[in-house]
């Protein structure tokens, strides 16, 4: 099963690059962030021609998220989950279900603007509740698979400039440690299983040639429950949309897993 994560920003806009992708790549499961559609708008039709059935949360303009499968793979889209207990939040960040016999969590971490910004109390609040939530998860589906748009670099391998990133947001140290506390659940970063190395990086500014010079942040991640470690035989971060005509910012990251 190869699984996959994409913050596209914007479906409307990438949907030609998604179902170029999707047609080349062949991922059996993919998480997208940032569709920034309503459900009533969402391309179910569009995606079905491509092979893939979905399920999704939306809103118009910002945030969204929607989970994508193969319609070939056995079962359908069980015990979806698009809020959790405790956090009363409009914004459409989470979406969770069971396919396949894994349970996929895909979230759209929020940003948190800049350090001492009451978006950046927001974010470590809200990755709190979702640890709560991700604790009652793994217990109960050991399966479990935990990706996205984290918004949040692990470490300084995953910076291109450590020192002039310094503890600015993404970086700072309060959000890895959230980040840590979330992986000591038992859940490890599959990206990290195969490739100890830096300069690999998910997301790259617009602006000042980043993609060229390699300027970015890995900040898209898969992780995977302990139950699923030894199943891990690749993970990968495909730059290849990246270099397409009008990108996301994002290019895609997948992880294969021997189920």
């Amino acid at each position: 099963m190869k699984i996959a994560s994409w913050n596209v920003n914007s479906l409307k806009v990438r949907m030609p690059h998604l179902t170029e992708w999707l047609a080349e790549a062949r991922p059996d499961v993919v998480a997208l962030q940032e569709t920034k559609l309503e459900d009533a708008k969402f391309p179910v039709d569009e995606l079905a021609a491509a092979g893939y059935r979905a399920v999704f949360s939306g809103q118009k303009t910002y945030n969204g998220v929607a989970l994508l499968a193969r319609a070939d793979l056995k079962g359908e889209f069980e015990d979806v989950v698009t809020d959790i207990p405790k956090l009363d939040d409009p914004q459409r960040r989470i979406l969770a279900a069971t396919i396949g016999g894994v349970r996929v969590v895909d979230l759209y971490v929020v940003n948190g603007k800049a350090v001492g910004d009451e978006k950046y109390a927001y974010k470590l609040d809200w990755l709190a509740k979702m640890r709560e939530f991700l604790a009652a998860e793994i217990e109960r589906y050991p399966q479990l698979v935990v990706l996205g748009d984290f918004n949040i670099a692990p470490d300084d391998r995953d910076v291109y400039d450590p020192v002039a990133w310094g503890e600015d947001i993404l970086c700072s140290p309060p959000e890895r440690e959230a980040l840590k506390h979330i992986t000591d659940l038992g859940l490890h970063d599959s990206f990290r299983l195969f490739e100890a190395g830096g300069e690999h990086f998910s997301w790259w500014d617009y602006r000042q040639g980043a993609f060229r010079r390699n300027m970015g942040l890995r900040i898209d991640l898969i992780l995977i429950g302990e139950a699923l470690k030894s199943a891990a035989t690749a993970a990968a971060i495909d730059r290849t949309p990246r270099r397409w005509e009008r990108p996301s910012d994002h290019t895609p990251v997948t992880v294969d897993l021997d189920i």
